[in-house]
């Protein structure tokens, strides 16, 4: 029993030594008894410490959506959107509409190739609305977009298609269906 504590103390130690965020010893150790107060009363007072001393490796690829081509122009309130959405349609403008969410899997999967779209149809202003902007919740709501990725195709001023996900094949096959010029 007393073997068994010794050891626990000793992969604490290491685990804080080494910046290890601690993990719970019954699944590492199943067959040890359980000394949760002293490993919970430890693991609160250095996981804040350990969290920020972690690897951030995950930091070197953006999973953000907010970020954007140069060719994408972003949406940043209600007014804006208003304001380009009247331009589209009074001026007969091609124009796709980006709605999309920074905690959004498959819009990350999907942005780099709507940033590229935007790069073969120079002719189309592509517009990138991130729905979790406070100052969009009454656009999106009468847009009624309730998924993210989804995208609104605008052809000569009108609302030609719409795509909701991150269907690849689909996207191009709407692009150029409506966008290529021959």
């Amino acid at each position: 029993m007393a073997r068994n504590w010794v050891v626990r103390s000793l992969a604490l130690r290491h685990a804080m030594k080494n910046r290890v965020l601690t993990l719970s010893f019954n699944r590492i150790l199943p067959s040890l008894p359980s000394k949760s107060s002293l490993l919970a009363t430890t693991a609160a007072a250095t996981a804040s410490s350990q969290l920020s001393l972690l690897p951030s490796f995950h930091h070197s690829r953006s999973l953000s959506s907010a970020s954007a081509p140069s060719d994408v122009v972003l949406v940043n309130s209600e007014e804006e959107f208003n304001n380009i959405l009247t331009k589209v349609r009074d001026d007969s403008l091609h124009a796709v509409f980006y709605f999309t969410a920074a905690w959004c899997g498959p819009c990350r999967f999907i942005s780099p190739i709507v940033g590229e779209l935007s790069k073969k149809y120079p002719h189309v202003t592509t517009y990138k609305i991130d729905i979790d902007q406070e100052a969009l919740q009454g656009t999106l709501g009468k847009l009624q977009i309730s998924s993210v990725p989804t995208l609104h195709f605008f052809q000569n001023g009108k609302k030609a298609d719409e795509l909701i996900g991150a269907d690849v094949a689909r996207l191009n096959y709407i692009t150029e269906k409506l966008f290529k010029k021959d």
